[in-house]
């Protein structure tokens, strides 16, 4: 096997203009305290509202009467927050955890404006902004070809597996505790408040079953599957609602096995171990995302392994958000060893994505931002008439702004808007995205997510925590997602 060349000397932190807020942001500010734990991150009606929080969840979990009964569940669970801050408002800890510094910010000026950065020594890259809703960027030769060939060839050598996420028993266990009145259900559901569930309605709050996408044509098989709609026009009054019962819905999705073509997302993935110890070319990647964002390194390094995904031929990933939003229901997957509470669910909360593109793809497989720098944004609005624009198999062409795989070229942007006071805010409901359907050939990308707790306190109270389990043991204290054990002690050279 031949020998890959050594990696590129990496360049001193580069400089950057100073920051100017604008209008935007100011009216992005929040009126909540910066170490308040936990606050609303969301607008009503936004792609992480409580209604959307339902989508989010079902990426996680299989069942359309689970889901429904997640969404009562927030919204009971959250009934009486004056007198029970829950869980996440109750004390973080023994000990006082550092403050931390704002979070940087890349601007964004304006579509199509470019600017220089020295990420590696030898080199100038140029960085071109795509959008400003979602702050969104790319940057051309991120990564070499043969960077591109060895994380290819690594994530092959460490095996991967299909990109299906199934329930756990722990949401089991939990949607078993909850009682559901059918008459509440269809009023959280029924948006407009007609007394009438549409298809667009029910599409709008869920994507059901095991792991299935579900369309008007599918809802519509399991209306006819448990006669709930006895008209056939697709529309559920109050009454033929009330008729139904949703373990027939159970029995349908089981007796009912989605088709590759059906999932929410069809691929497959690996991780890849990028801390101290791993392959050159791995800690390259991580110290040039550590440049390009100017995170402190205690974020950077603590965030997710390198996720390496594969789309074979008519591969796709469904719009979707790639963080989600922290209720008192929920906590950050990353920061809940150290939270020392206890609830229900868990979210990821990714502050950042940074996209590697590591092959070009012979037909399709853009990354798509259906709502890129729309005027405005309505949740509803996502699904008109025949045409739902979260469909990457079926309307990728309709989306606002698409992304073509170029090999090396890397795009970013800001999952979180700022809250005005130098850390997260709302989840940006212009951060929807999707693969599109690889008509040709195969799409290789890998995925850097920046992980970032909206609670400054806890995020705080992690990396202070993280750093004394460093000193007392080691690397084999580090927590279990943080330290991909089985490519620990790979050495691979090309």
């Amino acid at each position: 096997m031949a020998a890959a060349a050594g990696p590129r000397p990496e360049a001193p932190s580069p400089q950057w203009p100073p920051r100017h807020h604008d209008s935007a942001e100011a009216a992005a500010r929040l009126s909540d305290c910066e170490d308040a734990p936990v606050r609303p991150l969301c607008k009503p009606r936004g792609i992480c509202s409580r209604a959307y929080f339902l989508v989010l969840m079902v990426f996680v979990h299989l069942y359309l009467g689970n889901v429904l009964a997640l969404l009562l569940f927030v919204h009971y669970s959250n009934g009486d927050e004056s007198s029970d801050p829950g869980p996440q408002r109750r004390a973080q800890g023994p000990g006082p955890a550092p403050t931390l510094a704002p979070l940087t910010r890349l601007e964004g000026i304006k579509v199509g404006h470019e600017r220089k950065i020295q990420l590696v020594a030898d080199r100038d890259h140029f960085i071109r902004t795509l959008s400003l809703k979602p702050l969104l960027f790319e940057i051309p030769g991120f990564l070499s070809d043969e960077e591109c060939r060895l994380v290819i060839h690594l994530a092959q050598m460490k095996g991967l597996q299909r990109s299906q996420i199934l329930p756990t028993e722990e949401y089991e266990e939990a949607m078993g505790t909850m009682q559901i009145s059918l008459l509440d259900l269809f009023q959280l559901l029924d948006q407009n408040h007609d007394g009438r569930l549409q298809l667009r309605e029910v599409l709008a709050q869920n994507r059901l079953g095991n792991g299935r996408w579900m369309t008007p044509e599918t809802i519509q098989e399991m209306y006819s599957a448990i006669k709930a709609d006895p008209d056939g026009d697709g529309v559920l009054s109050l009454q033929e609602f009330s008729n139904m019962d949703l373990r027939d819905f159970h029995k349908y999705m089981r007796s009912h096995r989605a088709e590759s073509s059906q999932l929410v997302r069809n691929s497959h993935h690996t991780w890849l171990y990028q801390g101290e110890g791993a392959h050159h070319v791995m800690r390259a990647i991580r110290q040039r995302v550590l440049r390009l964002t100017r995170l402190s390194p205690e974020i950077v390094e603590l965030s997710e392994p390198l996720q390496v995904v594969r789309y074979g031929e008519g591969g796709h990933y469904h719009a979707h958000v790639d963080s989600g939003p922290v209720y008192p229901e929920t906590i950050c997957s990353h920061t809940k060893l150290v939270a020392n509470e206890s609830v229900p669910f868990e979210t990821s909360c990714r502050y950042m994505t940074v996209l590697f593109y590591l092959n070009n793809v012979t037909g399709g497989g853009e990354t798509v931002f259906p709502v890129a720098d729309n005027r405005t944004y309505d949740e509803m609005s996502l699904i008109q008439d025949d045409v739902d624009l979260r469909d990457t198999r079926r309307h990728c062409d309709k989306g606002n702004l698409r992304v073509k795989p170029r090999q090396g070229t890397a795009v970013f942007w800001y999952n979180y808007l700022p809250d005005g006071q130098g850390w997260v805010g709302d989840v940006d409901d212009y951060s929807l995205h999707g693969g599109c359907l690889v008509t040709r050939g195969t799409k290789w990308i890998a995925n850097n997510w920046i992980n970032v707790d909206p609670s400054r306190a806890r995020q705080a109270l992690f990396q202070q925590e993280m750093a004394r389990l460093a000193r007392e043991g080691g690397a084999d204290s580090q927590p279990e997602w943080a330290l991909d054990r089985a490519y620990r002690d790979t050495r691979v050279e090309l």
